[in-house]
Parts: structure tokens; C-alpha cells; sequence
């Protein structure tokens, strides 16, 4: 095959998966809210969002050395601070989609806000991300989407980790 034909035709297939993709995306519930490339076909596994809560997906791009990435899930509202460390309470529930076996995440309700309690300046006032407490670490895999079920009112936010070389202990 001349090199002219296999650009086009390579032109040809790029186009039409972005089309299905659109369609796919398009085609989604409302009460989802994808990263990355997503169909509905890649959540059939996993339960609808009830009502009030928000089905999060994250499509994490295939690399080469998976296993040396962590995904952290970090979970909060942006709102009104000052100079304290503020946080949410809740605690996020690993659960797995029955006859597949896969695991997603459950943010049943948001905690109370907490705070230290430190005396802050005049005009210390803020617009800020105020996240839960706790941020977990989950495996780092392409192959499945992250899925974060979580009130409708709270951001679903992540980060990819790397692990370093390895060093010998002494």
C-alpha cells in the first residue's frame, strides 16, 4: 500500500472514532461527568447514579509502566476560607459492581467541615478547594475506567503518582 492511501486511511479511521466517541459522550445520563475519552459501553458494569449524586469517570491514558503509578482520588468543594487548614469529613467506600467484579468508589454524604483555629488577619479571606480528609491511592489501570459516585454538589479531582527508583535499606 502506497504511503498517500495509508495517511488517508489513517485520516479516515481517526475521524470516524471521534465521531463515535461524540455520539458515545453525547448519549451519556446527566448526572455523569467523564475525564478523558469515555463510551457508554465502558459503564454498562456499573450502577446509575441515585438520585442527588454524581457518577465521576476518569479514563486514564494507557503507559507503559503501569505499575510504577498510583491514581489519587481527591474529593471536596471549592468555597469561602481563611488562613485555617480547612477539611471535610467522609470517608470513601470501595465497593465492586456485581457479576463483574469490578471496584468502584462511593462517596456516600460529605462530612462537616473542620478547621484549625488559628486568629486570621483582616481581608484573609479566600476562594479555595476544601477537600475530605482522606485521599486514597488506588492502582493505576488503563484498561478500566475509575468510577466516583459522589453528592452532586462535591468535585471529583485526581492526580497520578510515580513511584521513583527503588533504594537498598541499610
Amino acid at each position: 500500500m502506497k504511503l498517500p492511501a495509508l495517511l488517508a486511511a489513517g485520516v479516515a479511521a481517526l475521524s470516524l472514532a471521534a465521531c463515535a466517541t461524540a455520539q458515545a459522550e453525547g448519549a451519556m445520563p446527566q448526572n455523569d461527568t467523564v475525564a478523558g475519552q469515555a463510551g457508554s459501553a465502558d459503564l454498562k458494569a456499573f450502577p446509575a447514579a441515585t438520585p442527588g449524586q454524581t457518577r465521576h469517570v476518569i479514563n486514564l491514558p494507557a503507559q507503559s509502566d503501569e505499575d510504577a503509578l498510583k491514581v489519587e482520588l481527591i474529593l471536596g468543594k471549592t468555597q469561602t476560607v481563611d488562613c485555617n487548614r480547612q477539611f471535610f469529613g467522609g470517608r470513601l467506600e470501595t465497593r465492586t459492581a456485581e457479576g463483574w467484579g469490578y471496584d468502584y468508589y462511593v462517596l456516600p454524604a460529605l462530612g462537616n467541615a473542620a478547621s484549625t483555629l488559628m486568629g486570621c488577619p483582616p481581608g484573609s479571606e479566600r476562594q479555595a478547594f476544601v477537600t475530605t480528609q482522606e485521599q486514597p491511592l488506588i492502582r493505576y489501570n488503563s484498561r478500566l475506567p475509575v468510577v466516583v459516585y459522589a453528592p452532586s454538589d462535591v468535585e471529583v479531582r485526581y492526580r497520578v503518582w510515580r513511584a521513583g527508583e527503588t533504594q537498598m535499606a541499610r
